[in-house]
């Protein structure tokens, strides 16, 4: 009788195997692995990233390694063309920079000058070939000039880049001219870019411009038989 049983216990005691469906299989199995404990030892967020680039720049040194005449070594030598270009430019365009931050009036204080008179002093230097006083005094004459038309107010603290955003406003045909006439005073006076005859002749050629234009604000004569244009 006993032995007839066993059969029996012992199947009660096998569990059936659980046939669980692929997806939701494969479901548990995503959210078991996602537990903490098994990322203990996982590299950071940081260092992944480092990887991932490190390994993309090994890519492009490979690429320009297949392309480049001479392999590596001509790689180094793009690089160092590279590297001399970015200097040069970074030397030449510093003290320009500087020239941007500090702007000073455009007037010096040895006492008002009439627009003539600038245009001499430009003219003196222009004749003994010193671009760099020839082009100050040539733009210090433009704006003592529309100053003396009222198209601008006498201000004698104003810079070279104000009168221009001024006149601009006044003279919008002139606008682009007038502040690139302001950014090579400034490169000029305080960049150390040294002037030179086609910035004096660009300036003549403004001052002339700038003395046959007619402001946006001036008003048009209307006569009694006449109706504004």
């Amino acid at each position: 009788m006993i032995a007839g049983l066993l059969p029996t216990l012992a199947a009660a005691a096998t569990p059936e195997p659980v046939d669980i469906p692929r997806d939701p299989a494969r479901g548990a199995a995503r959210d078991e692995l996602s537990k903490p404990m098994y990322h203990q030892d996982d590299p950071s967020l940081f260092t992944r990233a480092y990887n991932w680039l490190l390994d993309r720049f090994q890519e492009l040194v490979d690429r320009m390694t297949s392309v480049a005449p001479g392999g590596g070594f001509g790689i180094i030598v793009v690089l160092l063309v590279v590297v001399g270009l970015i200097i040069a430019l970074r030397l030449r365009l510093g003290p320009l920079r500087a020239a941007r931050g500090r702007r000073e009036a455009l007037f010096t204080s040895e006492g008002p000058r009439t627009a003539a008179e600038y245009r001499a002093l430009a003219d003196e230097a222009a004749a003994r070939g010193t671009w760099d006083d020839a082009v100050q005094n040539r733009l210090r004459a433009v704006v003592r000039a529309l100053e003396e038309r009222a198209i601008l107010d006498e201000r004698p603290g104003r810079t070279a880049d104000e009168a221009a955003d001024e006149a601009g406003r006044q003279l919008p045909e002139l606008a682009a001219a007038l502040l690139s006439a302001a950014l090579v005073f400034d490169d000029v006076r305080y960049g150390g870019r040294p002037g030179t005859e086609q910035m004096d002749l660009a300036l003549r050629d403004l001052d002339t411009r700038c003395a046959a234009a007619r402001p946006a604000h001036e008003p048009v004569a209307v006569g009694p038989d006449r109706t504004p244009r």
